[in-house]
């Protein structure tokens, strides 16, 4: 008798564990990229406007995003089906081969070190590395204009120092936490001008507190072919992806999200990269 109430126990606690498991099923990522109601998980940007921010009501905005969005919606994913996961700079590598994003979308340049690792579907933007001045500053024409200048750029980031190094030498570098920090020093006048990709300082320019106080120079100083980052070796999914922002492009959703997250800041962007072109 013993007996048979530790094994109709045994069953119900086993009967419990298999419901739960197919109840949480639904929430796990869809490894076919298949869509079917289950849930995908994206990397982006939650801190650079115009390109990937997480506003305060919880939402998320930028072109990032929309390309995002709209690449799983062609794999079958509703938009509240998506789960947005912060990926900063230095762990998108790691997070794709762990399997923590289906895919990445955040500003993510094109490069041979890169592709050692995962592999890329685009590249569905070509962004140059700039400099933001103020508004009705027209000392700086040139790059070499920025000698004798205080340039400003986030910790860690190579892009004031590559100006420095290649184009200004004269240039005085200056170092703050984060790209706000420098639109704030910017607009009182502690510094010339702030340096990264043309697309993020077209985000930041275009946020309704800035805009009319800044605008891009234009140099065009590098070449960053913005792609998907993806599994190295899943051929299939790199294939969906492009196919979708080849659409994206042909039905003129591409054009009308570049507009909406960068038009305010001036921005002229290159035309859409054509699928496999990586610009040098």
């Amino acid at each position: 008798m013993q007996l048979r109430k530790v094994t109709a126990a045994s069953a119900a606690v086993l009967a419990l564990a298999l419901t739960a498991t197919a109840c949480g099923s639904d929430d796990k990522d869809d490894a076919s990229g298949s869509g079917g109601g289950k849930k995908i998980t994206i990397g982006i940007k939650i801190d650079q406007p115009g390109i990937g921010l997480k506003t305060p009501d919880g939402k998320y905005t930028g072109f990032d995003v929309d390309v995002a969005t709209y690449v799983a919606k062609e794999l079958g994913y509703d938009a509240k089906d998506i789960n947005f996961k912060e990926t900063k700079s230095a762990d998108r590598e790691t997070s794709i081969e762990r399997g923590d994003v289906k895919f990445i979308a955040a500003s993510y340049s094109i490069n041979d070190e890169r592709l050692q690792k995962v592999d890329f579907a685009g590249p569905y933007l070509l962004a140059h590395q700039d400099i933001l001045v103020r508004a009705d500053d027209n000392s700086i024409k040139s790059p070499e204009d920025l000698n004798n200048k205080n340039l400003c750029s986030v910790t860690g980031s190579t892009s004031a120092q590559n100006v420095h190094d290649k184009l200004a030498p004269k240039a005085e570098l200056q170092e703050y936490g984060g790209y706000s920090e420098c639109l704030t020093g910017l607009e009182n006048k502690a510094v010339d001008a702030l340096t990264t990709d043309d697309s993020i300082l077209a985000g930041y320019a275009s946020q309704d507190a800035n805009k009319g106080k800044f605008k891009l120079a234009g140099f065009k100083m590098t070449n960053e072919n913005y792609g998907i980052g993806l599994k190295k070796g899943d051929a299939d999914l790199k294939k969906k992806i492009n196919d979708a922002l080849t659409k994206m492009v042909s039905d003129g959703s591409w054009d009308k999200a570049v507009k909406a997250n960068f038009g305010p800041a001036g921005y002229k962007n290159e035309a859409a990269p054509k699928i496999g072109n990586v610009v040098k």
